[in-house]
C-alpha cells in the first residue's frame, strides 16, 4: 500500500511539472495597434522589426499581433481606452506628442512648430539623456504604460484640394489636424480654420469637402491615397513626425523580467530600422507622387511661417525654457 501511495505521489509530481512546463511553454501575444497601413509606410518597417526581432530574441516566446489600418481605432481612441482599463491592446506607435494631453508635458516639445531643423538635429535628440527623460514621464506622472523608444517618419506637410504654395494660400481654409492646444494654435497663426475631423474618415472628408486641406509626413499621404482627393502638397516640415512606442502596464505584467528586457531591444531595433528607412521612404514616396500627376511644392524659406507661428511656440515653452535651449544646442 504505502509502495502504491508513493507511485501516486510520483505521478502526480510528473504530472504537475509537465503540466507547468507545458503552460511555460504557451506563448504570450502581445497585439500591436497602428492606424497607419503596413505597406509602404515608415511606421510599418516599424511595426514589422518590432515583431521580427521580439519573436528572434524571445525564441517565440512572445509573439507580436500586428493590427494595422486603424482597425484599433485611432491614436487618440486606442489611448483613451487604455487609460479606461481596456486591455485589448498592448503595444502602441503613437505620435510622440500625443501624451502631453496627459500630463506627460515634455512631451509638447516633440510637435511645437519648427524647433527640429532637421532629421539629423532629432535624432541627436533621441540619442540623448533628454529623451530617456521624457520616455520615462509617462511614468512618473502615473500612465499605464512604459515608453519605450522615439522614431520618426519624416517631416509633416500640408495637403489640399487646391493649390497651395504660401502662407496666403492657407489662409481661410478648413484644415484638419491633429485636435490638440499645439496643432490647433499654428493653423490659427496661419490664418486657417480648424476642423476636428478623426483620421479613419479624413479621406470622405477631404473628398466632400467637410475639409479642405490637412497634414501628415508624405509616405502617410501616400499610402492612405490622400492624393487621389487632395492632389496639393506644400512641403513646410511645420513638424517633425516624432514617434513613440508604449507598451501598457497590463502587457508587461504578462511577462518575466527576460522577456520585458527583450520588449526593449526590439523596441530600440526598431527605431533604427526607422532612422535607416525613413529617408528612402520619403524619397520613393515623393518620387511615385510627382509621377501621380500630383503637386509638390517646396517652402525654401521658412522664416514667414516660423514668425506666423511664434506665439504657439512662446506660449508652450514658458517655464521650460531650458529644455528648449537645450533640445536647439543639439542642431
Amino acid at each position: 500500500m504505502k509502495k502504491f501511495l508513493a507511485f501516486l505521489m510520483a505521478m502526480c509530481m510528473v504530472f504537475a511539472l509537465c503540466a507547468a512546463s507545458a503552460f511555460a511553454d504557451d506563448p504570450v501575444t502581445l497585439t500591436y495597434a497602428e492606424v497607419n497601413p503596413i505597406e509602404g509606410t515608415v511606421v510599418g518597417d516599424v511595426a514589422l522589426a518590432f515583431k521580427e526581432k521580439l519573436e528572434e530574441l524571445s525564441g517565440g516566446s512572445v509573439l507580436v499581433d500586428i493590427q494595422a489600418g486603424g482597425v484599433m481605432g485611432d491614436e487618440k481612441t486606442v489611448l483613451a481606452n487604455i487609460l479606461g482599463g481596456d486591455t485589448s491592446v498592448d503595444i502602441v506607435r503613437i505620435s510622440a506628442f500625443a501624451l502631453n494631453q496627459y500630463g506627460a508635458v515634455k512631451s509638447v516639445f516633440l510637435t511645437l512648430p519648427y524647433v527640429f531643423t532637421s532629421e539629423d538635429h532629432y535624432w541627436k535628440f533621441v540619442e540623448s539623456d533628454l529623451a530617456k527623460e521624457m520616455l520615462a514621464e509617462s511614468k512618473e506622472v502615473g500612465l499605464p504604460f512604459n515608453g519605450l523608444a522615439y522614431g520618426e517618419e519624416g517631416f509633416r506637410h500640408f495637403f489640399s484640394k487646391v493649390d497651395i504654395k504660401t502662407i496666403e494660400d492657407l489662409k481661410g481654409l478648413k484644415i484638419r489636424v491633429s485636435d490638440d492646444p499645439i496643432m490647433t494654435g499654428m493653423v490659427k497663426g496661419l490664418g486657417a480654420a480648424f476642423t476636428p475631423v478623426s483620421f479613419g474618415e479624413l479621406y470622405t472628408s477631404l473628398q466632400t469637402g467637410v475639409v479642405d486641406a490637412a497634414e501628415q509626413p508624405i509616405t502617410n499621404y501616400l499610402s492612405n491615397s490622400f492624393q487621389e482627393v487632395a492632389p496639393y502638397m506644400l512641403k513646410d516640415g511645420h513638424t517633425l513626425g516624432t514617434i513613440e512606442l508604449i507598451a501598457t502596464d497590463a502587457a508587461l505584467d504578462r511577462l518575466t523580467d527576460d522577456q520585458k528586457a527583450m520588449v526593449q531591444e526590439a523596441a530600440d531595433y526598431a527605431m533604427q530600422v526607422c532612422k535607416e528607412s525613413v529617408t528612402l521612404k520619403q524619397e520613393e514616396a515623393q518620387q511615385k507622387l510627382i509621377e501621380m500627376g500630383c503637386t509638390v511644392t517646396e517652402v525654401e524659406d521658412k522664416g514667414p511661417w516660423q514668425e506666423a507661428t511664434k506665439d504657439v511656440l512662446n506660449a508652450n515653452i514658458a517655464g521650460m525654457e531650458e529644455i528648449y535651449e537645450a533640445i536647439m544646442a543639439l542642431q
